[in-house]
């Protein structure tokens, strides 16, 4: 980025609250009106800055999460509009209000925080462009104050409290005199570098659907979804009346289920001034459907009219769309979007609501491909992706359980000394593999070959002397619904077996990236050989069954191709045989969900595929929508069916990770296949099941919109798809060839009933 002259700034004093840093100015004179204005902003913490009575821009908790200590991004906005009507020779005042966020606040489980840095701190530079070409610069230096603000307390864990007695004069020029003294802080090793990520911002306003008395007494609030931001509430009131919200997923008992919360306390604070008050939290964010109110001055029904809940997350373009003839199904996708929208917020996170809201690796390596085609994530995912590396160089190579990797500052102490481990490690190879399937740009795996390569490098000095991966910390399965809910990882498939698959397909990912870069492919090849050879020995029975024989150790035996033919056939029969024997409720956990469906299409075994995602009794896809759900789940029985939650300590309502499965919906339900890097070719073959008579996708490629809609009618399949210029497609109808097809929409009629 450009070299800038801003200071990183903290108040001297403790102000008892999130510190207003603040200067005021004067517009150069002759040079002409202002013609531009630019003002970069960075913090150790999050900021706000307000320039001419205003606030900057919409965006919210800049400039996000990223790996402080060693990169921390810089965010630009055009303020030009902000000048407007200030004459040269005019005052202006130039404003941050810097909360605690990632930097400064609590983070994780064990209750600490500040890991990045022990005070928050601001920094910004306004470039002010005149007529004549001057140009006028205002920086945060040692000449700023700092002042308190009405945010008397924000943790993004605990809520936030807004004292709306405190005047909010700092705003004007000329209205406040003195302030505290501000010192620099230091940078150390930090790089600023310019934000390339879309914006955290409002997505949606969102009204109470019903507002009742509980059995407790409590005031509480249904806003119909399960959403991520806060409660934004009008209030006229005696000043000094605290309006208290507290935030929650679900009920329980007919009461605000907050235990899944842990420690986290989700509660806003708002003291009313004694005139019309507008509240808003702006440094905290809320996974809830429903939040209790207390100390209300006036009826439930002023009450419902006066309450707002604001949906946030980063901006992320969508792309992708699913709908069919079958309800649930249609509900479960919406909440697959819903989920992943909340859990976009700045860093791919694994929950809004807890005590946690943490990047693991395990849930974005499984969901990658979900969410490629439901957003434009290239520009999100790819900067996620920078950290990843920073980390692991950090790190002996060591791809972290969570990106940024605050858990090596609050170890998590059931997960033994942390080291490379599959499916979350495996995020490194996977993820920038993702990117260049959807967007056909070999940047990223070129940035990230490195990283690529180390992890690798680190599974196979791991490996026993059978070249298989069974040592170290496994999660394995995690998440087996057969598991206890006190321990989450003891599944049904053999660890070492799930293990070792993983860094198959990882060596063979990282093969095929070398030879797409001109690199030596031939370690990496090696390596997948080894694997390859080694779970063969060790693990593949001579009557095809595999050690632990379980549905995850088959389904990713088959997908990630460990497998000879015949014996992938053999391993499709048995999948089919363990599906059907759990009544096609889902028996997988976090390594085998997301691939499933796949390894049962690909062994010919598609009804079985339908019978598993249609399932409605639990555990499956659907039981959390008969049971009201509006995301996915974290536990496939996060509520049980009498109503009460699950009582595993670790408990979440919305976690995107169990929706990866949408993948094979697109691609499967609804027709559309990418077979070339950034869908330049792709292929059309829907496979009508499990009772569906019409299933509709389509995705904003790279290169335009593509379309595939299918429907039943009178025997017939009538397929009509839309390729846009520049891109191969062929059809498949069942029982027909191939036919290549160009740019257009077009409508195909096969019997219906044929197989595939």
């Amino acid at each position: 980025m450009t070299t800038w002259t801003a200071s990183f700034l903290a108040s001297d004093d403790d102000l008892g609250s999130a510190p207003i840093l603040r200067r005021e100015f004067t517009l150069d004179t002759g040079h002409g009106d202002v013609t531009s204005a630019t003002l970069a902003l960075s913090a150790l913490g999050v900021v706000e800055a307000w320039l001419g009575g205003r606030r900057v821009s919409d965006h919210l908790l800049e400039p996000g999460w990223t790996s402080y200590e060693w990169r921390v991004r810089v965010v630009s906005h055009d303020v030009t509009d902000h000048l407007v009507g200030t004459e040269p020779g005019g005052d202006a005042v130039l404003a941050l209000v810097v909360g605690n966020g990632w930097a400064a606040g609590r983070l994780a489980w064990g209750g600490g925080g500040g890991w990045y840095t022990d005070e928050r701190a601001g920094a910004a530079e306004l470039r002010i462009g005149f007529a004549d070409g001057h140009e006028q610069r205002v920086a945060t230096d040692g000449s700023w104050r700092a002042l308190p603000s009405g945010i008397t307390a924000d943790q993004l864990y605990d809520g936030e409290d807004v004292d709306a007695r405190v005047p909010d004069d700092w705003q004007r020029p000329g209205a406040v005199e003195g302030g505290s003294a501000v010192h620099t802080v230091d940078l150390g090793e930090r790089e600023l570098v310019a934000d390339t990520v879309p914006p955290v911002r409002p997505l949606a306003e969102i009204a109470p659907v019903e507002v009742w008395t509980s059995p407790s007494g409590a005031t509480l609030v249904d806003f119909g979804v399960n959403l991520v931001g806060w409660v934004r509430v009008t209030a006229t009131g005696p000043a000094g009346t605290v309006l208290t919200l507290r935030h929650a997923e679900v009920l329980e008992h007919d009461e605000l289920g907050t235990r899944p919360l842990r420690t986290a306390a989700a509660t806003d604070r708002f003291t009313l001034s004694g005139g019309e008050d507008v509240f808003e939290p702006r440094f905290t964010f809320h996974g809830f459907r429903y939040a209790s109110v207390d100390g209300w001055p006036g009826s439930q029904d002023a009450l419902r009219a006066a309450l707002t809940a604001v949906q946030v997350g980063s901006d992320l373009h969508r792309t992708g769309t699913f709908a069919s003839s079958h309800e649930l199904l249609d509900t479960f996708h919406d909440n697959v979007v819903r989920g992943m929208q909340g859990n976009f917020l700045s860093v791919p996170t694994d929950c809004p609501q807890r005590d946690e809201r943490l990047g693991w690796t395990g849930d974005i390596a499984a969901f990658a491909p979900t969410a490629a085609y439901l957003f434009d994530t290239k520009a999100f995912l790819e900067d996620w992706l920078r950290d990843v590396w920073l980390e692991q160089q950090h790190a002996d190579g060591v791809i972290p359980f969570v990106v940024p990797d605050v858990l090596k500052y609050s170890p998590a102490e059931d997960f033994g000394k942390p080291d490379a481990t599959a499916v979350w490690s495996d995020a490194g190879v996977w993820v920038p593999w993702t990117l260049y399937q959807a967007y056909g740009d070999t940047t990223v795996l070129a940035e990230q070959f490195d990283s690529m390569v180390a992890h690798v490098r680190r599974v196979r000095d791991h490996l026993s002397p059978q070249d298989v991966w069974d040592t170290v910390f496994q999660f394995g399965d995690w998440l087996d619904p057969d598991a206890p809910p006190e321990a989450p990882a003891d599944a049904k498939a053999d660890k070492g077996v799930v293990a070792t698959i993983c860094a198959f397909r990882s060596a063979s990912i990282v093969a095929e990236v070398a030879e797409l870069l001109g690199r030596d492919a031939s370690e990496f090849r090696d390596l997948a050989a080894r694997l390859q050879a080694g779970f063969r020995t060790t693990y593949l029975q001579e009557d095809g069954r595999i050690t632990s024989d379980a549905t995850t150790v088959y389904t990713l035996a088959i997908v990630f191709g460990i497998l000879t033919p015949e014996q992938e056939a053999v391993a499709g029969d048995r999948l089919a045989e363990l599906a059907a024997a759990a009544g096609y409720r889902i028996s997988t956990g976090f390594a085998g969900t997301p691939f499933i469906t796949d390894a049962l299409t690909q062994t010919g075994h598609l009804e079985d595929a339908y019978r598993l995602l249609l399932q409605t009794e639990c555990p499956s896809w659907l039981y959390p929508v008969t049971m009201g759900a509006t995301t996915v789940w974290e536990r496939w029985d996060s509520m049980l069916p009498d109503g009460s939650i699950n009582p595993g300590q670790m408990t979440s309502f919305n976690h995107y990770a169990l929706g990866a499965v949408a993948d094979w919906m697109h691609r499967v339900v609804g027709g559309l296949t990418a077979t070339a890097p950034g869908y330049a070719s792709v292929r059309i073959a829907p496979q009508p099941g499990g009772g569906l008579t019409w299933a509709a996708t389509a995705y904003e490629s790279v290169h335009g919109r593509i379309a595939v809609r299918w429907e039943l009618v009178d025997g017939e399949l009538v397929v009509e798809a839309t390729v846009p210029e520049g891109v191969d497609a062929v059809v498949v109808l069942p029982g027909a060839e191939e036919r290549p097809v160009g740019a257009g929409t077009h409508t195909f009629r096969a019997p219906a009933g044929v197989p595939a």
